[in-house]
């Protein structure tokens, strides 16, 4: 067991309606309230549409909210942005940042994602930023050169380590199934605290990419792994809690 405190995320990405929504987010809220008290920490990161009515299904329970992603500048003639203060005010206490989803997909580079996480800390966020190399890089081996060019370029140099959140996501895992061995997983988090240097031993590191029920506890059997981000899987809640279940 990890001897940092644990940590569950569920990122809905752009999946879940106002009704569809709200129920899972009961259903998931029902499970931890049962459960009192949790040793672990447990967020739902919806869509942006269903932030305010999802953070009302679930106040009061244990379950925190997050935002999937946020303009680094505080208001502005931006459309269709989101700033962090707009997620703080809907309730949010995180906000992921550079999933592999917007840096391949948005083109968002780590100098732009560096600057919302400043922004997020700013704002009183706790910042759960992604990092990941492609089946490319992997089988370059460059794995340990991309993490570490990502971490050092999204993180500023005045991080909040009290905010500040590491999920290690290979972007060849993500909605495959396929996952990288236990083992390899422990390197490269391992890696991202050297990295990270004094404060590696403070910062949590999730393990994300294809998590399920079938292959959770492994992935939360090694001491390296102070929690995980789930995609897909957190879509169903008894699914998503059957993962949570394995940081009790």
């Amino acid at each position: 067991m990890s001897k940092r405190r644990r940590l569950v995320v569920a990122n809905w990405k752009m999946y879940g309606r106002l009704t569809s929504g709200c129920v899972l987010a009961r259903d998931v809220a029902d499970l931890a309230e049962a459960a009192r008290p949790l040793n672990f920490d447990l967020v739902i990161c919806p869509p942006a549409t269903l932030t305010w009515a999802v953070g009302e299904a679930i106040l009061g329970t244990p379950v925190a909210l997050g935002g999937q992603d946020c303009h680094w500048v505080t208001h502005g003639a931006f459309t269709g942005d989101i700033s962090a203060a707009m997620f703080v005010d809907l309730g949010c206490k995180y906000i992921i940042l550079g999933h592999s989803e917007r840096r391949h997909g948005h083109g968002e580079s780590s100098e732009e994602i560096c600057k919302k996480v400043e922004a997020a800390q700013l704002a009183g966020l706790t910042v759960i930023l992604c990092v990941g190399e492609t089946a490319a890089e992997l089988e370059s081996g460059s794995t340990a050169d991309i993490i570490e060019k990502q971490l050092r370029e999204s993180l500023p140099q005045n991080v909040k380590t009290a905010n500040l959140v590491i999920a290690y996501e290979p972007v060849w895992a993500i909605g495959t199934g396929q996952q990288p061995a236990p083992e390899d997983v422990v390197t490269v988090h391992k890696l991202i605290r050297k990295i990270l240097g004094e404060i590696g031993e403070t910062v949590r590191v999730l393990y994300g990419g294809s998590v399920s029920p079938a292959n959770a506890a492994s992935i939360l059997s090694e001491t390296e792994v102070d929690g995980v981000l789930v995609g897909s899987a957190s879509l169903n809640a008894d699914g998503f809690w059957a993962i949570a279940q394995n940081c009790q």
